[in-house]
C-alpha cells in the first residue's frame, strides 16, 4: 500500500488492483485522522497521465458524468470506491483526496486499477 504524510495526516490505500471485465473492484482509502465533517473525500480518476477526473464528492455524491457504475461510500477516515460491471476504460490510476480542514487537503499517490484480460 501507498501512504502519504503531510502534516502527521496519514492517507492509505492500495498500489494496485485488478479485475476483469464484469467484475467488481473495491478500492478503500484510509485516513490517519477523520476528515472534515466526517465526508469530505474525493475520488479522482486520471487515464493515461492526463488530467484527474472527479468522479465522487463528499464521500459518496457521484460528479456530473460519473456513470452509477461507480459507488463511493465511507464516512470519518475509511471511504471505499466501488466499481460494478467493470469495463476495458475503466483502467486507469485512482486517486482518494481528504480534506481535513480550511489549509489542508491530502492527495494521494493512487490507485493503479488494470484489467486483466481473459
Amino acid at each position: 500500500a501507498h501512504k502519504t504524510m503531510k502534516g502527521q495526516i496519514t492517507v492509505t490505500q492500495p498500489g494496485a488492483v485488478s479485475s476483469a471485465v464484469g467484475g467488481t473492484v473495491t478500492i478503500r482509502c484510509m485516513t490517519g485522522q477523520n476528515v472534515y465533517s466526517n465526508k469530505n473525500m474525493y475520488w479522482y480518476k486520471q487515464k493515461d497521465g492526463g488530467v484527474p477526473k472527479l468522479l465522487i464528492y463528499q464521500s459518496s455524491t457521484r460528479a456530473s458524468g460519473t456513470s452509477a457504475r461507480f459507488t463511493g461510500s465511507g464516512s470519518n477516515s475509511d471511504f471505499t470506491l466501488t466499481i460494478s460491471g467493470v469495463q476495458a476504460e475503466d483502467a486507469a490510476v485512482y486517486y482518494c483526496k481528504g480534506e481535513f480542514n480550511v489549509t489542508q487537503t491530502q492527495f494521494h499517490e493512487g490507485t493503479e486499477f488494470v484489467i486483466i484480460k481473459l
